[in-house]
């Protein structure tokens, strides 16, 4: 991994110590799956990026995902093809291995798009005054009065590496419960070596919670970054939060990643917590049936709409399509006959796919090009079938 290491410095930056040894391991972890790809010149590297085996919720189902990271070319050799090679290889492997999904963080979009990714959702990142977290807003049936943060009696202990399959769990249980859509979950090994870090903070609340907090900054008044918070009982959610409002007499700010919706906004006294950073990631359909099959739908939707998909880099989503929703699920299957005279089905590309799995308005899709034809009717039934506000709180 020297090489690839000495690569990746060339390409993103010299790395601390301890960014390189985590990214040796997780390298190393995903290079023994197959999951690790690599370009070569004359010998030597020239670029690569790495799979990871991840799980995406939509509507409360989970559909594996393949987190795209890590793609770097050499800087000698930009401009010359390698990093459309490698992608293009990269989209193979992951079609090869039965991925529906595929998600990146993208530091340049014209590739990716130009093979299929598209915006779908954002990590979003809030700021909170510590004052706002100093009571959290009671519950309705004590009056709508504001309570001082604490955690109410709930049992709240320390959590470490060896509770990373529980912790996965729970995660996915809050996703589940939420009906999230967009966020994700590790497999195991890269998750475990993320909660041994020596400088992350982790809780549990039984099986119902779990959130995980930093220290950044020097001094007494440093910040706390709050890397995620999940929880699946309101009492949970109220009992992580008060550890977190705990330092509020310490620090003068919270920075938390979050979900734009989240119960949190519903929580703090003041209204002075801002979204104050939002980083796009991007989102492509590998496989269409297998993807709308997966994916939750809103069980008091009933819809059957005619697609036409165009999608060069997967013929196999190429074609006339019959998309049915019913009773919180999806299929896609074949068209049987060719549309009626006069009738026209809504035409996506690749892109355009993605864009509305992850529940872009249709009318959006057409203004910005990304779909044609269809009818107001069919619009209005994509739109309440594929509704969601994708985020994560992770990045890869």
């Amino acid at each position: 991994m020297g090489a690839q290491v000495e690569l990746a410095e060339h390409a993103f930056g010299v790395y601390s110590a301890g960014q390189r040894a985590s990214w040796t391991y997780v390298a190393g972890v995903r290079a023994r799956q197959g999951l690790f790809l690599g370009a070569f010149a004359d010998g030597r590297a020239a670029g690569a990026a790495m799979i990871h085996d991840l799980r995406q919720w939509w509507v409360g189902r989970e559909v594996p995902c393949a987190g795209i990271a890590s793609v770097k070319v050499a800087p000698e050799l930009r401009g010359r093809g390698v990093g459309r090679g490698l992608m293009t290889a990269v989209l193979a492997t992951v079609a090869d291995r039965g991925y529906p999904l595929s998600a990146l963080f993208p530091a340049t979009m014209p590739i990716y798009r130009s093979l299929g990714w598209e915006l779908a959702g954002g990590k979003y990142q809030a700021t909170i005054p510590a004052r706002s977290l100093w009571t959290l807003v009671a519950p309705d049936q004590d009056a709508g009065a504001a309570a001082p943060a604490g955690t109410g009696g709930v049992e709240v202990r320390r959590a470490g590496a060896e509770d990373a399959a529980r912790i996965i769990a729970i995660i996915g249980r809050a996703h589940r419960a939420a009906r999230d859509a967009g966020a994700i979950t590790w497999d195991e090994g890269p998750f475990r070596q993320w909660l041994g870090r020596a400088d992350l903070y982790s809780y549990l609340v039984g099986d119902e919670g779990f959130a995980a907090y930093r220290w950044g900054g020097e001094g007494s008044h440093g910040r706390l970054f709050v890397e995620r918070v999940h929880a699946v009982t309101p009492e949970a959610l109220r009992a992580l939060w008060s550890v977190i409002a705990s330092h509020s007499s310490v620090t003068r700010t919270v920075t938390a990643l979050t979900a734009p919706d989240d119960p949190f906004w519903w929580l703090t006294a003041e209204r002075d917590a801002t979204i104050s950073r939002r980083s796009m990631w991007m989102l492509r359909v590998v496989d269409g049936p297998a993807a709308i099959a997966a994916r939750g739908f809103p069980p008091a939707v009933a819809a059957a709409v005619p697609l036409e998909i165009n999608d060069p880099a997967r013929p196999a989503n190429s074609g006339r399509w019959q998309l049915e929703v019913a009773d919180g699920k999806g299929a896609l299957t074949p068209a049987a006959s060719s549309p009626a005279r006069g009738s026209s089905p809504l035409t996506l590309g690749a892109r355009g796919l993605g864009a509305l799995y992850a529940g872009t308005p249709v009318a959006t899709l057409r203004l910005a090009g990304l779909a044609a034809g269809g009818t107001p009717e069919a619009d209005a039934a994509l739109d309440a079938a594929f509704a969601a506000r994708p985020y994560m709180v992770d990045d890869f």
